[in-house]
């Protein structure tokens, strides 16, 4: 999912149309493509048409879905399987690993590679059977982790698992646990970012912190270790807002080592690449019987770069 989010500034006129004002004054899509695009809006909190008038002041948030690929091709990828039964299966993500195709990634993704996986093991992914078609071409990946982000995911393979992760997501009862190397050590060993974010006004491809508009974000973090200038991090993300803790952390001046977005180069590290692991996520796996199952907790060990930096400071 892609969005913006602003407010109409002062020298736009009053009483236009909002699909008037994407396309003119936005120009992220023409007034025939939005339509097309699936575009939801809401001004000032509350659900939109595109017809509706905006005037100097008024607060848009605007969402539309990412463009799917054509064709999701199977590939031969090999992946760390942390576990899998007949209806999902739990990966540990490499680092530099796309979740999904898209623009410019059209193949070496996890999506891909779970086909691929679903097809070795004489699983078509079209195929009907008990639970029903599997119609996403997403192949069921419930959440989302960056590029740059190693760590634990988890995907369905069947549109009825699917559905049942994506509620824990939504409703927010999925339990993430993320460990990250930051520059600098936050003011408290432990406490709560709670910050809004919006899309930066600057850069279309980045967020920040906004003191009025965005969607609201709230992330604890602890101190595990200090490490001379740096710090060991433990996060849990309480909303699941893009670049979230990325954003979160440079808001607090602890920006992530290696982030090559929203941190800075650094002199004693200058290859770092983004010190994000996502270590842990906790959510219940969909089961034989209709009864809620428990939640279960999947874990990734530290990755390589995370335990070579550590080894540097014994």
């Amino acid at each position: 999912m892609q969005n913006y989010s602003g407010p109409v500034p002062c020298g736009v006129p009053g009483d236009l149309r909002l699909d008037r004002y994407i396309a003119e004054y936005l120009r992220l899509f023409s007034r025939s493509q939005i339509k097309a695009k699936k575009l939801r809006a809401a001004v000032n909190g509350k659900e939109a048409k595109v017809s509706r008038l905006v005037k100097p002041g008024d607060f848009l948030e605007l969402a539309w879905p990412d463009p799917e690929p054509e064709i999701l091709l199977p590939e031969d990828i090999p992946l760390d399987i942390i576990y899998e039964d007949s209806r999902v299966v739990v990966v540990n993500k490499a680092q530099g690993m796309v979740v999904h195709p898209g623009a410019g990634n059209h193949s070496g993704t996890l999506a891909n590679a779970l086909l691929g996986r679903r097809l070795r093991q004489g699983r078509k992914a079209e195929e009907t059977r008990e639970h029903g078609p599997f119609l996403n071409r997403r192949l069921g990946i419930a959440h989302r982790l960056d590029k740059d982000t190693s760590g634990v995911i988890i995907a369905a393979y069947d549109d009825e698992a699917l559905a049942f992760l994506s509620a824990q997501f939504k409703e927010r009862q999925a339990r993430k646990i993320y460990a990250a190397v930051v520059r600098g050590s936050p003011p408290e060993p432990r406490g709560k970012i709670d910050a809004r974010i919006a899309r930066d006004s600057r850069d279309r491809k980045r967020f920040a912190v906004s003191a009025g508009g965005g969607r609201s974000a709230l992330t604890h973090y602890k101190v595990v270790r200090e490490l001379g200038g740096y710090s060991l991090l433990l996060l849990k993300p309480r909303t699941g807002r893009t670049h979230q803790i990325r954003v979160h952390l440079k808001y607090l001046g602890c920006p992530i080592l290696g982030d090559p977005v929203y941190g800075r180069g650094d002199a004693r590290f200058p290859g770092a690449t983004l010190m994000l692991h996502a270590k842990s996520l906790s959510v219940a796996v969909p089961g034989p019987l209709p009864e809620t199952p428990p939640l279960r907790t999947f874990s990734a060990p530290l990755p390589p770069r995370f335990t070579a930096f550590l080894r540097g400071f014994r």
